[in-house]
């Protein structure tokens, strides 16, 4: 089947947590997490539209400084997402530079969304024409975990206890249109960037053409996690936002035997993120964040991870 997404992490298994999801047939894509960014080039850079981030410990934000030196000047806007302080901590950032001679380039204007623990959002705006003084932006009304929403896809969050409240995120295209290259080919018509318009407009109005060319399924769902400890309430959290997930990109930082050590760091053993997929009814996992500690052991971790989730080889 294919779909709009195609996720691949940033890094490997032992580097700095990162999914990067580009779209089909668009310039574009969705970054969950900002650590080290050194192996997206900046054409890829460029494509970001908006920047999901699960929490602001350094090897999941610090490559923010990379990203605004990239798009400075290049890109006219980007917003940001994430957790309770995020507006503040994005503001201090901006606020380390030093802004005197921003004006010779054409305008950025970041818009960072932050979400609180009690479900409320707000937001403020940083242009590059004011030295990135913050501006007020408006409310940001949040539905439930709704987080962002398009005619296409939306991205949802809710908060998982790493310590810290950390988000976990949920990408689901709302309705995969597949096209039917077959009927096509009968009716003597070629594909084109036509194609991909309709499909985008086909997903609310599909019933005049559906028969002839496009056939209508369940969007894709893919999920990141990362950075939360194995706890009931953690698993309650997860259940509300990840059931039935296609693809999960969980972390899997500690082996079972290191269990005691993986709850005081506040993180997962591979055998508990097997179990979450497991209950999760995931049709298809990703681990990563491994510890530095098992280079060369590798095999271990996927090992009990697939043990504990039962399901295709991660």
């Amino acid at each position: 089947m294919r779909c709009l997404f195609e996720p691949r992490l940033v890094n490997d298994a032992f580097g700095d947590p990162g999914l990067y999801v580009d779209f089909r047939d668009e310039r574009r894509a969705l970054p969950f997490d900002l650590g080290d960014i050194a192996a997206l080039p900046p054409r890829k850079l460029m494509r970001l539209s908006q920047v999901f981030v699960t929490h602001t410990h350094m090897d999941h934000f610090a490559g923010f400084d990379a990203l605004l030196r990239v798009i400075l000047g290049r890109k006219a806007g980007l917003t940001l997402f994430g957790g309770t302080g995020f507006v503040a901590q994005v503001e201090h950032k901006l606020r380390a530079y030093t802004w005197n001679v921003v004006d010779r380039y054409a305008e950025l204007a970041l818009d960072v969304r932050e979400v609180g623990t009690d479900g409320h959002g707000q937001r403020a705006r940083f242009s590059s024409r004011s030295r990135f003084v913050r501006e007020p932006a408006g409310p940001y009304d949040l539905a439930g975990d709704v987080l962002h929403d398009e005619a296409t896809f939306r991205v949802r969050g809710r908060f998982v206890d790493h310590g810290i409240g950390c988000l976990a995120y949920a990408i689901e295209e709302k309705a995969h249109v597949n096209v039917a290259r077959d009927r096509l080919a009968a009716l003597g018509v070629s594909t084109g960037a036509w194609l991909r318009e309709l499909k985008h407009a086909m997903t609310r109005q599909v019933d005049e053409l559906r028969s002839l060319v496009l056939d209508v399924v369940a969007g894709p769902r893919i999920r990141y996690v990362t950075d939360l400890r194995y706890t009931e309430a953690n698993l309650q959290a997860l259940s509300q936002l990840l059931a039935g997930v296609d693809l999960l990109f969980i972390e899997s930082v500690f082996l079972d035997e290191d269990a005691d050590h993986a709850l005081r760091k506040n993180h997962l053993t591979a055998g508990q993120a097997g179990t979450i997929a497991r209950a999760l009814g995931a049709g298809e996992v990703r681990p990563f964040h491994f510890s530095p500690r098992y280079q060369g052991r590798e095999a271990a971790l996927v090992a009990q991870l697939r043990a504990a989730w039962g399901g295709r080889p991660a």
